[in-house]
């Protein structure tokens, strides 16, 4: 395994940035692959941002912008992403004729309290979250590193057709993909690879492809009533927060489906200003899930009715917008063939499988139903990493020996489907 794995590894593991501020990220990987040599694609010609909702503010972006200076990012490095263009897309060009194959890279952490813990891996070795209450929980950090790797490999030649990397901004929340998309970024692909690390899988064990992808919307609701003194003159307020609590409890009793599995999850409640003040505004955050497409767009209409009466009933009007999806997807034979045949090839896998439930959602579905639509091929393969806690929690961590397993299979498979053997 390359030393420069786990040197990447963890120098983005102490660096996390959230959906669309990921700019000193951004700006490193597009760095390391213009070394490379590679004709790359970064800010507006990556992304295209004018349909996504629930952008970070100005204040937010600003406050990114001097975190990654802070880091060590020049200012021109990190113009294009500036505003929030932070997916970055490199092409790398065979040496004959054949097909496109896309391996997409996720690049976002999540809004979470990195662990202090001793026993911690990142905390105890120096490479914890320099960045207070963000941290790399889900194992993004170790898929760039993996794609930063490929792109080593993949530069030195021996395919034919094309291989494009596609490091996605904005995963957790599913905004990024269907942005990259919307601005072409899977245009002529023939085949894509998504991959992640853990997922309930030891370190040694590879499966090829996945099966039971949630659909998913996510929903942002803003109660609006009128503040008033809570003692002098409640009759003239109008509590947003009981409105938004009564919808919370409410949105949890919702029916659940025979023909689909489900899930509800009220993750965000902020409202009030003062104990003595009825609350005039409330923010919620939510999800819905569901096993097929059409019962997850039917969950969401019968949220959006409960949002709708906890409202009127307290005359308190309610905004509801979508503010990020994924799909559901399936893994074409073909392409899940390649990635066991090659995890098959390799010394340290100790186990291979051609299916692993996956039992969460990700907007690669966006992009693997893209490729399929027009012909192509793709799978969503899992590679073991021995996590001693499951993803989105503060003691999340890989072993780090799933980075070189990883970086090995996705070779093999590139080069396979690219026409350039093992």
């Amino acid at each position: 395994m390359s030393a420069d794995l786990v040197e990447w590894r963890r120098l983005f593991h102490a660096r996390p940035e959230t959906a669309f501020t990921e700019l000193w990220t951004s700006a490193a990987v597009a760095a390391e692959l213009r070394r490379l040599g590679l004709r790359v694609r970064t800010g507006r010609d990556a992304i295209d941002l004018s349909g996504v909702p629930a952008l970070p503010g100005r204040d937010e972006l600003d406050a990114a912008f001097a975190r990654a200076r802070a880091w060590g990012a020049g200012e021109d490095d990190l113009a294009p992403a500036r505003d929030g263009h932070t997916a970055v897309v490199a092409d790398i060009e065979g040496e004959a004729p054949g097909p496109t194959v896309a391996v997409r890279v996720d690049i976002d952490a999540l809004p979470l309290r990195e662990s202090a813990a001793p026993e911690h891996v990142p905390a105890r070795d120096g490479f914890a979250s320099l960045a207070p209450g963000t941290m790399h929980a889900c194992g993004h950090d170790g898929h760039i590193a993996v794609g930063l790797e490929l792109a080593r490999r993949l530069a030195s030649g021996g395919i034919a057709g094309r291989v494009r990397l596609l490091f996605q901004p904005a995963e957790e929340g599913g905004r990024g993909a269907r942005a990259m998309l919307d601005a072409g970024a899977l245009a002529g692909v023939d085949r894509l690879y998504a991959l992640h690390l853990g997922l309930g899988l030891p370190v040694g064990e590879v499966a090829a492809g996945t099966h039971g992808f949630f659909a998913n919307a996510k929903v942002r609701a803003v109660f609006t009533g009128r503040q008033a003194h809570a003692a002098a003159a409640p009759e003239e307020g109008r509590n947003a927060l009981l409105a938004a609590a009564q919808a919370a409890v409410a949105l949890h009793a919702l029916p659940r489906f025979a023909s689909a599995d489900t899930r509800v999850n009220v993750g965000v409640l902020r409202a009030g200003t003062a104990p003595n003040v009825v609350a005039g505004r409330a923010e919620m955050a939510l999800e819905l899930r569901a096993s097929d497409g059409g019962a997850c767009d039917e969950l969401e209409r019968r949220a959006r009715l409960v949002l709708a009466a906890a409202g009127a009933g307290g005359e308190v009007a309610v905004d509801v917008e979508r503010i990020g999806a994924a799909t559901t997807a399936v893994c074409d034979p073909a392409a899940v063939r390649a990635v066991a045949d090659a995890a098959r090839s390799l010394a340290p896998v100790t186990a291979v499988h051609e299916d692993h439930r996956f039992g969460a959602s990700d907007d690669a579905t966006l992009l693997m139903r893209d490729v399929q639509a027009r012909g192509g091929t793709a799978t969503y393969a899992v590679v073991g990493a021995s996590s001693p806690a499951p993803h989105h929690s503060p003691e999340f961590d890989i072993d780090e020996a799933s980075l070189g397993i990883a970086a090995d299979v996705l070779e093999r498979a590139v080069r396979s489907a690219a026409g350039g053997g093992a």
